[in-house]
């Protein structure tokens, strides 16, 4: 209500409810709490400030980069979007030989090593596997390139690492992302609300409708940072109490990867999301559904029933908590908490 001196006395009140160590409800409520406060700071001020790609030093960059490992080992959502990407990409990599995999925020390229394992399970000999990998640090770039070329000698496949720094809907020399003879491509897209990924939407749709790769894979949240702020805030709610439930399973109340872990990625989506309107509020306005979008410019929707299916559930096996959920829905796999779904993952191919 814009009530903003009523808020800045309520939020000691609550401040003194929540903890970042404690049950899910009370460590879900201390980030809240945070981005509430930048919230009522900006709309004193009239300033909103979005978490942008450069504003990350290389200190944060690492310290994401270190707690994304933590996330992967104490939940299966980042290796459900990796099994989930792996399987559609290898499948639709049958009987190719030299293929493109553009990353379009490749982060430490945690995806890649599996895909090379059964890549190199396969009968066909790979002529060539070339990743363009997209990032805001060109630093970080070149050690994910690093670790990358040494994971893909050790399986004795032919292997080159491109560095790309910046969005790539910003991108004009698309020359770097052209394919070469004979070369399949395909492009890789986990959504998040860290910061803004894409840059521009419409350059980003006007690369993908010139490249026509044969396979596009995206993992999107569910949830929604765009619209008002009380729908946004409720969503958001629902949705990282969900997520903060589903951490707090099988963790000690006290356990410094989680706190890290929400710390580094939650609570900095919270903040993106509720404190300034997520990666939208960019001056341009941002897509909301991206199957709709790629629909219009010639893509279908590629269905991730099968082997996919069938090795998300193996993996979900691994892991001891009962509460995660498995459901295939027009061709997309989510993985939802309880009755929440927290990620899709889809796949895309253009049509004939």
């Amino acid at each position: 209500m814009d009530n903003l001196n009523e808020a800045t006395n309520l939020l000691p009140e609550i401040s003194e409810l929540s903890t970042p160590f404690g049950s899910s409800i009370e460590r879900v409520a201390a980030y809240f709490i945070e981005a509430l406060r930048a919230r009522i700071i900006s709309s004193f001020l009239g300033t909103y400030s979005p978490i942008t790609i450069k504003s990350l030093t290389l200190l944060q960059n690492q310290k994401i980069c270190k707690a994304l490992q933590s996330y992967n080992s104490i939940s299966p959502l980042i290796k459900f979007s990796q099994y989930t990407a792996n399987q559609a990409i290898f499948q639709a990599l049958e009987g190719e030989d030299r293929f493109h995999l553009i990353d379009l925020d490749i982060m430490q390229g945690l995806q890649w090593p599996g895909l090379f394992h059964i890549l190199h399970s396969r009968s066909k000999k790979i002529q060539s596997i070339r990743i363009t990998g997209v990032g805001s640090s060109f630093e970080l770039l070149e050690a994910t390139g690093r670790r990358l070329t040494d994971f893909a000698s050790s399986f004795g496949l032919p292997f080159e690492f491109v560095p790309l720094e910046g969005k790539v809907g910003n991108i004009s020399d698309l020359s770097q992302l052209a394919p070469r003879q004979n070369e399949a491509t395909v492009v890789h897209w986990m959504h998040h609300c860290l910061y803004d990924i894409t840059g521009s939407d419409l350059g980003t749709l006007k690369l993908l409708n010139v490249l026509r790769p044969k396979l596009i894979t995206i993992i999107e949240q569910d949830l929604s940072n765009g619209g008002n702020f009380l729908g946004r805030f409720v969503e958001a709610l629902h949705y990282y109490s969900a997520l903060f439930d589903a951490l707090g399973d099988g963790q000690e109340w006290d356990s410094m990867e989680r706190y890290h872990v929400e710390q580094q990625i939650f609570g900095c989506e919270i903040k993106n999301i509720v404190a300034v309107g997520g990666p939208k509020r960019t001056g341009e306005v941002k897509v909301d559904r991206w199957g709709d979008e790629l629909r219009q410019i010639g893509f279908n929707p590629v269905s991730l029933g099968g082997n996919p299916a069938a090795q998300a559930s193996l993996l979900l096996g691994m892991f001891p908590w009962k509460g995660y959920t498995l459901v295939e829905e027009n061709g997309c796999l989510k993985l939802g908490w309880k009755d929440l779904s927290l990620l899709t993952a889809s796949a895309w191919q253009p049509s004939v």
